[in-house]
């Protein structure tokens, strides 16, 4: 037996349906496509979903491109009194970044450790 707001909403579908409001829908006739968000904590989930649909990037992603300007930043510098200034901020955003992700940073990546070793080399 349905609730009376069950009912309501079926109903509600069932004449959306007969006065045809649910043709031409963007990807009608395609598999819908899940996005894979099992990295993501269970209880960040729909926030970042939010966040996503809003266009805004959660606050890891944004951290991630603040490093990533940091490091290119780093790599042009020749004075070490602004290096070093750079060197802390690139690590109190790592630091940030290990306490959002519960997790460290795979600093293993191959593209990633390269370039820090390039941009510490060349310094």
């Amino acid at each position: 037996m349905l609730s009376g707001f069950t009912k309501l909403v079926e109903q509600r579908i069932q004449a959306a349906q007969r006065n045809g409001e649910f043709e031409g829908l963007e990807g009608a006739g395609k598999p819908i496509e899940f996005e894979d968000d099992s990295g993501i904590p269970e209880d960040l989930r729909m926030a970042y979903k939010m966040l996503k649909n809003a266009d805004c990037a959660p606050p890891e992603i944004e951290l991630k491109k603040q490093i990533l300007k940091a490091e290119d930043l780093l790599g042009g510098m020749r004075d070490s009194q602004e290096k070093y200034k750079v060197i802390k901020k690139l690590n109190y955003l790592v630091t940030k970044l290990n306490c959002l992700r519960r997790a460290p940073v795979n600093l293993e990546e191959p593209q990633y450790s390269g370039q820090i070793i390039d941009r510490l080399s060349n310094s």
